[in-house]
């Protein structure tokens, strides 16, 4: 059994921590700022209440634990009126399939039965035609001078995937990926009452456009998955209503899940092996070490930083009493270079073991981590084939965010 033993927590030390994580600086290069935060210990107090786990396996361990929960709807309604728990945007992720508990989850999760091996046959062929369309137009570009490989590539694949497999018309891909962008700020750890106010408007939107999607779907059903959902949940619930609303969070959950980390991936994974280019010119003639490239990239520096649960019952993590229905972040980030899980962290390394967190873990573990790897190796694999003498113009800069990464540009040239 755990013992307290940690003194009294310095919340000053994260209030500092934290408005330095939140400049430009800071988005752009949170690590020293993590170790500093390590340095503090396994568990630290955050500065709005809770606490921060930077230590590898009690991250890991909390993750594969049925003791720590999600902040589901319950949670969030008891944290009151006019907390960001409580926001519309929020409100509507607390019933989606990553925010709920069991027995909900388990059931929810069965029904959306999807990536396994027969649909990612069926997707990888889409996955390579776009890669390689996608890469012309890079080569198009290139030949001018620079190009924008975030917003040629890295925005433009992941919806092409999924809208296709979806079955959503082209001319939305658009609109859907702006609404995705400014809906993630629910999910941030400190939003601004501005962000909010932008992910409230563009859940609203979100809403509206799936929901016709559902009732559509459901005059005119197809092969799509959509249309399997509502034919699945119209098994599971006599009210018809209730089963279009459980297909619309099903819809919500994909795409948001799809778009957002997967491409900030796909732009993480490229920024890094350029600004690594020792790595980047083995990988050239390397290219059967493409999976371990994602797999360290997902390591180093992953799309998601923070990961937030709930307690479910009093306990001591890290020598830290948690008393029940506490929140906990587990700085992902933080934790992914921990020297006491990997050697040398800070050193980016494809031979390195695969060892990380940024598909969570434990029954929360991401549906669509086998999505993002056939996108990120598909891609990788083209990349350095079709361009070796890629190389970076210039640092990107990066969105006001810090559990979502997500570089704003990623400027190359060829040489």
């Amino acid at each position: 059994m755990e013992t307290a033993v940690t003194p009294p927590p310095d919340r000053r030390f994260a209030v500092s921590l934290f408005s330095r994580l939140r400049t430009a600086k800071g988005q752009a290069n949170p690590f020293p700022i993590y170790a500093e935060l390590r340095s503090r210990g396994s568990v630290v107090a955050a500065p709005w209440g809770g606490h921060l786990v930077t230590e590898f396996d009690l991250c890991d361990r909390i993750l594969r634990s049925r003791d720590w929960l999600e902040p589901d709807a319950r949670w969030r309604e008891q944290q009151g009126d006019g907390t960001r728990w409580t926001a519309p945007s929020s409100r509507e992720m607390s019933r989606t399939l990553p925010a709920l508990n069991p027995p909900e989850h388990t059931w929810v999760r069965r029904s959306a039965g999807m990536f396994d091996r027969t649909s990612l046959q069926e997707i990888s062929g889409t996955v390579g035609r776009t890669t390689t369309r996608l890469l012309d137009t890079l080569g198009e570009r290139l030949r001018d001078g620079e190009a924008d490989f975030n917003a040629l590539v890295s925005e433009e694949l992941p919806i092409a995937t999924i809208g296709y497999w979806l079955g959503l018309p082209t001319a939305d891909f658009p609109r859907l990926r702006e609404l995705t962008h400014d809906q993630v700020f629910t999910q941030e750890l400190l939003p601004s009452a501005s962000q909010l106010a932008m992910s409230d408007a563009a859940t609203a939107e979100l809403r509206a456009y799936f929901m016709e999607l559902v009732r559509h779907r459901r005059a005119h059903p197809g092969e799509d998955p959509v249309s399997r959902w509502i034919a699945t949940w119209d098994t599971m619930e006599s009210d018809q209503d209730k089963a279009d609303e459980a297909v619309y969070f099903l819809a919500l959950f994909v795409l948001l899940a799809a778009l957002e980390t997967t491409s900030t991936l796909l732009s993480t994974m490229t920024l890094l092996l350029l600004e690594h280019p020792r790595q980047w010119d083995w990988l050239t003639v390397h290219p059967d070490m493409v999976p371990g490239a994602v797999e360290e990239s997902l390591r180093y520096d992953p799309p998601t930083h923070v990961i937030s649960r709930v307690s479910s019952r009093d306990c001591v993590l890290g020598g830290v009493e948690i008393p029940k229905d506490h929140m906990v972040h587990l700085m992902v980030g933080a934790a992914q270079r921990d020297p006491a899980k990997h050697e040398d962290p800070e050193l980016f390394n494809l031979h390195r073991k695969p060892a990380h967190l940024a598909f969570s873990g434990g029954i929360h573990y991401c549906l669509g981590a086998p999505l993002a790897r056939l996108e990120a190796q598909t891609l990788l694999r083209q990349l350095v084939g079709r361009f070796p003498g890629l190389t970076l113009v210039r640092r990107p800069t990066w969105a006001p965010r810090v559990a979502f990464r997500r570089p704003l540009n990623l400027d190359v040239a060829l040489i």
